[in-house]
């Protein structure tokens, strides 16, 4: 039997994978468990990510990268009179809005770092480009520190679920600035 061309069977795995972990946690990825949510045989699994850490760090990726497209829709950072704490409140407000599955699933991903080596580095291409970005506004050190304070916010709303409070986010952000 001929194979049959997929130019997006990587892309729609790695959907898939993303939808199991929203769905079920990490703990009920597998590669069956994606095949099956993918609709591809599960060989295809293998053949595009040969280990669970290999598919979670395309997961992760992409999960990066709609964070990142928060980040350009704004584009807050382009002006250099912008003030940074409420830009910031802004996009942790856009990203934590409506639907937190995808927030979530970033985050356990973040968590399920600290058990898999293999995800280190792109938790820290997250921390790290985003520290960069925010170094056109502030120092490196100042910057670094707004990175952590903006994910403990956004850890606490998920922990606590209590709703995202701007003005709150926009205060504190706004000390750590000075």
């Amino acid at each position: 039997m001929a194979r049959r061309y997929d130019p997006e069977r990587r892309q729609r795995i790695i959907d898939a994978a993303i939808r199991v972990v929203g769905a079920h946690g990490i703990a009920g990825l597998s590669h069956r468990t994606v095949a099956a949510e993918a609709d591809v045989p599960l060989g295809s699994t293998t053949y595009h990510f040969k280990t669970l850490d290999d598919l979670l760090v395309a997961a992760l990726r992409q999960a990066n990268e709609g964070f990142a497209k928060v980040i350009a829709s704004r584009g807050g950072l382009e002006d250099p009179d912008t003030d940074l704490a409420a830009e910031l409140a802004g996009w942790m407000g856009e990203w934590l809005a409506g639907d937190r599955t995808g927030v979530e699933l970033e985050y356990e991903l973040y968590l399920a770092a600290l058990r898999r080596p293999a995800l280190r580095p792109v938790a820290a291409e997250w921390a790290d480009a985003l520290a960069d970005l925010l170094t056109r506004h502030t120092d490196p050190v100042t910057a670094r520190a707004l990175v952590a304070l903006m994910d403990g916010i956004c850890l606490q709303v998920l922990l606590t679920e209590t709703p995202y409070d701007e003005g709150y986010a926009r205060e504190v952000l706004g000390r750590v600035v000075g």
